[in-house]
């Protein structure tokens, strides 16, 4: 259970966690900047158990050899099937978008899910997915069942804001 106490330092809200334990109380003490309290995204940081988090990644996979693969066809279905995953594995999608090389995906994640793993398979699904359904188009580029690049770019969206970073990946060069 958290209480948020009124704190009279401005820079900081205090929230106590209580956690019965056999003959008394634990308590656990969190600060989180107040300024998350009077912003519009109160609901940013979730809560699991023990911990309170807000965990964003920018992740950016690229085509093999650097190939401009993609069409605005093939980035919409891709979109698709990256919700599906997110969706099974309980991570937001909260901005998806492309080039013809390139794929940018602004995702939110729980702190049990090992990134590289849920990486992994969002890679290996959807290159799979992706060759069976544009096997012609890919085929005239790859004579190997690939898609992605071993190599991934996941970078957590701490430094800038998320509107910045937002707005970046939907002004990529969508292919038309």
């Amino acid at each position: 259970m958290i209480h948020k106490a009124h704190s009279t330092n401005l820079l900081n809200a205090l929230f106590i966690w209580v956690n019965p334990v056999l003959a008394g109380f634990e308590y656990h003490v969190i600060l989180i900047p107040e300024k998350t309290w009077c912003n519009k995204h109160i609901m940013q940081h979730k809560s699991h158990y023990h911990c309170v988090y807000n965990l964003k990644y920018h992740l950016v996979l690229v085509t093999k050899y650097r190939r401009k693969c993609f069409t605005s066809e093939m980035l919409t279905r891709l979109e698709e099937i990256c919700k599906d995953l997110c969706q099974k594995w309980e991570v937001g999608l909260n901005e998806f978008d492309g080039e013809t090389d390139h794929v940018h995906l602004l995702l939110d994640m729980h702190p049990n899910i090992m990134p590289s793993k849920f990486i992994n398979n969002l890679k290996t699904v959807t290159s799979r997915l992706m060759r069976k359904e544009f096997a012609t188009h890919l085929g005239k580029l790859y004579s190997k069942p690939v898609l992605w690049t071993r190599a991934y770019c996941l970078i957590s969206a701490d430094g800038a804001p998320l509107s910045v970073l937002k707005d970046y990946i939907k002004k990529q060069e969508r292919p038309e």
